[in-house]
């Protein structure tokens, strides 16, 4: 081996050992991870004590409770803790639901409009229009049409979860290059073979990206049908329109605080399936 071939080998040997005590382990990765989050989490307790403890006085502090107040006053008594737990259950089912049948919809539609044109051109501008329409006035129809119970407000989700699973999973459809298309016309694929060895794979990227964005549409779906839809038995929504009925102003902000968590943790599941999912087939 020559002597420049001997150095070309030595500097990637070393850039590669470099590379690998940047990256560090698992521990570090999640460690670097973790601190961004963290420090924003603080910085926004801070600004919440800021905001209770300066900008407030004493006698308009119930506006915005200090977080100790919300912490101890509605997390640590269960008498206050308890409905809304039972509340968040039900808006949870409400939401799951309705994500299930958006995207068992939508991604249905998206394979119709990618195997036929004529389909894509009946049927995206309605799916269009179905998601500019301002939901808080088809609302009182829905009401009226199918009842004010859990089957109006697991409608308001589909409607507001159905675009993202169409336009992302129609995206993914289309995303499969042109040279594989050729080579499977080339071995006469029919297809049936084209769609769910090629077109179906291609998509899943664009279809877990569909499943965030709707799993986070479908809570905002499920509280929002939460505040119209008031009969059985109430969701977290409709406590939080009570909270604020009563300036409950500690329950209002558990109340904020259980439902944010759990649309989070919604996104986080259907994030960490999609790298699982998507991961093992790169």
């Amino acid at each position: 081996m020559s002597a420049p071939v001997k150095d070309k080998e030595l500097f990637r040997i070393s850039a590669a050992g470099t590379g690998r005590r940047r990256r560090g382990g698992p521990v570090s990765l999640a460690l670097r991870a973790a601190v961004p989050v963290i420090a924003a989490l603080v910085v926004a307790i801070g600004l919440w004590l800021a905001v209770s403890y300066l900008l407030l006085s004493p006698s308009r502090r119930f506006l915005v409770p200090p977080p100790e107040q919300v912490l101890l006053d509605s997390f640590g008594n269960w008498k206050h803790l308890q409905p809304m737990l039972t509340a968040l259950g039900l808006t949870a089912e409400v939401a799951l639901v309705g994500l299930a049948i958006a995207s068992a919809l939508g991604i249905f539609t998206a394979v119709a409009m990618s195997q036929a044109s004529w389909v894509e051109r009946a049927v995206y501008p309605y799916a269009v229009v179905l998601q500019t329409v301002p939901i808080l006035a088809i609302v009182p129809l829905i009401g009226l049409w199918f009842d004010y119970g859990f089957t109006s407000r697991v409608i308001v989700c589909v409607i507001i979860a159905l675009f993202p699973m169409i336009a992302n999973t129609l995206f993914g459809l289309h995303s499969a290059s042109q040279g594989a298309h050729d080579l499977f016309t080339l071995n006469k694929a029919t297809r049936w073979q084209r769609l769910t060895k090629l077109q179906l794979p291609a998509a899943l990227p664009s279809i877990f990206t569909g499943l965030r964005t709707s799993s986070g549409l479908s809570v905002i779906g499920a509280i929002v049908g939460d505040f119209f839809f008031k009969q059985g038995e109430p969701g977290i929504g409709t406590l939080l329109d009570v909270y604020r009925a009563r300036l409950q102003s500690t329950d209002l902000f558990a109340a904020i605080i259980l439902a944010s968590l759990f649309g989070i943790a919604v996104f986080a599941v259907f994030t960490a399936l999609g790298k699982l999912v998507v991961g093992k087939r790169s």
